[in-house]
């Protein structure tokens, strides 16, 4: 298994940027009739959390996890990180190709060092 960061373009400044969760979505209710007092905090998965990113990136989100898809999967480490998790060191490069070719430069796959 090799890891692999994300790198999109920030729509606004043109750098190299990565969605963290900062903080888990909250999500609750609002009855018609009632008060409901409960909400549910949950952290994203890898696709919510690129779809996350419409509008501040140069790229439509929903074809990046198109093309990543076809050569891994979109996962959040640690209820924080996202990462693309790829069965070996080809596929990164095969990854990175697509997404050169379907981007032009404008998203790109780092691997991870391991620790």
């Amino acid at each position: 298994m090799v890891k692999a960061k994300l790198w999109f373009r920030c729509a606004a400044m043109h750098d190299p940027v990565t969605p963290v969760v900062v903080q888990p979505a909250l999500v609750g209710w609002e009855a018609k009739k009632r008060r409901v007092d409960l909400t549910i905090e949950r952290a994203f998965n890898g696709e919510e959390l690129v779809r996350r990113m419409k509008g501040w990136v140069t790229t439509d989100p929903q074809q990046v996890i198109d093309v990543v898809k076809k050569f891994g999967k979109l996962k959040v480490l640690d209820d924080r990180e996202l990462v693309i998790v790829l069965e070996n060191e080809e596929d990164v490069k095969k990854l990175n190709d697509a997404l050169l070719d379907a981007f032009g430069g404008e998203v790109d796959a780092e691997p991870v060092k391991k620790a």
